[in-house]
């Protein structure tokens, strides 16, 4: 069932050119995304909390990785900050935590990591597998010391979606911790380029593209999403009716 909801999903992203197109066409993005309850029940029943998305060898790296949404938030504080090299970048973790946190790059360079190769699912219809390496997300939580009524964590982006609307995403906690989530620096042995969402996106393996937050400037842990964005979780779920779980 999981692997028919996916190639259903890829197979009509394919007919597309990007993600704003799918969201012209209600009958399509009704027959993607009618199902989100029904998936996200039968795929945390089926799978371990700590499954794992299929890791590949190095021969298998895709020679382009192409830049999913964004390639550039191209805003006068972005730009302010690739400049610099990101010296000035921080990430904020903020919200329902004991600890508050401030991380630049180099903090989170030295940080313990994971690498893995693994392969990014657009909801347009393309694959690309990548070598990256990153910090477990769980490591940046558990130093921020969640409140016990933290249920998700949100990611405040830097690329603005136009009309002054940044981009942002959001996970459980269940996605949170699992072992293959974390906030990459690098792409195939190289810091990431602005296209592939410098200086830190996020990795969740077992979802599809859009989640896959890039230009990350924020982490905010809350006990709901009613009252950010349009309470979907999402830009993509407010704006197009994305499922809000987007696992594959």
């Amino acid at each position: 069932m999981i692997l028919t909801r996916r190639m259903a999903l890829l197979g009509a992203g394919a007919m597309l050119t990007g993600c704003d197109r799918l969201a012209s066409h209600d009958n399509v993005r009704k027959a993607l995304f009618s199902a989100e309850n029904f998936h996200r029940w039968a795929q945390r029943s089926l799978m371990a909390r700590d499954a794992l998305a299929q890791e590949f060898s190095p021969d298998q790296i895709s020679p382009i990785f192409r830049a999913n949404g964004t390639a550039n938030p191209n805003t006068p504080a972005y730009k302010a900050l690739w400049r610099n090299g990101f010296a000035d970048w921080r990430l904020a973790v903020t919200g329902l935590v004991e600890r508050p946190l401030s991380l630049s790059l180099a903090q989170l360079r030295t940080l313990p990591h994971r690498e893995q190769i693994t392969r990014h699912d657009c909801v347009e219809g393309w694959n690309a597998i990548g070598k990256w390496r990153g910090v477990p997300l769980r490591t940046i939580v558990e130093g921020a010391r969640l409140r016990d009524s933290a249920r998700y964590l949100v990611f405040r982006c830097a690329d603005d979606m136009g009309g002054g609307r940044p981009y942002y995403e959001s996970i459980d906690l269940i996605d949170a911790f699992h072992p293959q989530t974390i906030l990459a620096f690098a792409l195939n042995d190289a810091p990431l380029t602005v296209a592939n969402g410098a200086p830190v996106r996020l990795r969740v393996e077992r979802q599809l593209g859009y989640k896959q937050a890039k230009y990350l400037m924020g982490i905010e842990a809350v006990a709901t999403l009613d009252g950010i964005g349009k309470g979907k979780g999402g830009f993509w779920e407010d704006v197009a009716g994305y499922d809000w779980y987007a696992g594959i």
